[in-house]
């Protein structure tokens, strides 16, 4: 376990080294660079919304839950688009001004190339969530913020945008961080799903039972079974391509329902098991671990032919 950590440590340094040199090399960027942060006219702000309209408009209430989990700490959430502008944000009316003088505020650019390595700008450089913390920011101006961000994709795979979670507070902890860096994550994967259902509103929707997946990985299946639609979860479990529309599949023929259990059912077959093999064996302690009944596993294992006694 130590081994795991500390190889995990590793690559997150060595992720963060490479936004710092995209920073100072590609983008020509000074960490001493005191000016403010870009932002965008009025009536350039309003085009991206019109834009990103079907985002916002799923996204809303996923904010404000967001927001009522984390803003009595501080926290400010922010919605941008997948340029790094922001769109909209949740601040209470105490913090409004000083999220708006950091910069933190709608139409405001943090892409990487405009501020180099943050939450906002690196997240979607890299296509992952990924957590700033303080002085690992580029512009020295920044050092006073934790930023938590999670990538969001559309329908279609292509990345929509970014959900931020920022704070300036300088008793908030790494480990702090992390809880709420994990409900970004968990939010983003809502707001993907809630713009995957609304896009395919007339198909079936097929969600994959894999609670310890990073993604949202579903499908849309028309009425003659057949695969019109995936999030990006999905794509890359069944190896479509990563994003733009899919060649439409049988459904059958994707998820191999002749041959086993493959597909979702392997998904659903493999989380399983490592409840059980966690628990050991202990099928009421697996049952609380997946977040499901004791009755509702029982009737899982049995469908996927997993033995109580293996």
């Amino acid at each position: 376990m130590i081994e795991t950590a500390s190889n995990a440590q590793a690559a997150a340094l060595s992720r963060l080294a490479a936004s710092w040199r995209r920073s100072l090399d590609h983008h020509g960027l000074d960490p001493a660079q005191r000016d403010g942060v870009n932002r965008v006219t009025e009536g350039a702000l309003a085009e991206r919304r019109d834009r990103s309209e079907a985002l916002m408009r799923v996204a809303t209430p996923r904010l404000d839950a967001l927001y009522q989990l984390v803003g009595s700490s501080g926290c400010g959430v922010l919605l941008t688009d997948d340029e790094g502008v922001v769109l909209d944000i949740r601040a209470s009316d105490a913090d409004a001004g000083v999220f708006d003088d950091w910069g933190l505020w709608p139409g405001a650019d943090w892409s990487e190339r405009s501020e180099g390595t943050n939450g906002i700008g690196t997240c979607l450089a890299e296509n992952r969530r990924v957590t700033i913390h303080r002085d690992e920011h580029f512009h020295a101006r920044n050092t006073a913020m934790s930023c938590m961000d999670a990538p969001i994709y559309g329908p279609d795979g292509s990345i929509l945008g970014a959900l931020d979670v920022s704070s300036a507070r300088a008793d908030q902890t790494e480990g702090f961080n992390r809880l709420i860096a994990a409900m970004v994550a968990q939010t983003a994967r809502q707001i993907e799903s809630d713009a995957f259902r609304t896009s395919f509103r007339d198909a079936r929707i097929l969600v994959a039972e894999a609670p310890d997946t990073e993604a949202a990985t579903l499908l849309a299946i028309d009425s003659h079974d057949i695969v019109i639609g995936a999030t990006r979860g999905a794509r890359r479990a069944f190896g479509l391509s990563q994003s733009g529309p899919i060649s439409p599949v049988p459904a059958g023929d994707l998820l191999g329902r002749g041959d086993g259990p493959t597909g979702f059912e392997k998904a659903e077959r493999a989380a399983v098991m490592r409840a059980l093999t966690r628990a050991g064996g202990n099928v009421s302690k697996a049952a609380r671990a997946l977040g499901i009944g004791r009755a509702t596993l029982y009737r899982r294992m049995k469908r996927l032919g997993i033995d109580e006694t293996r």
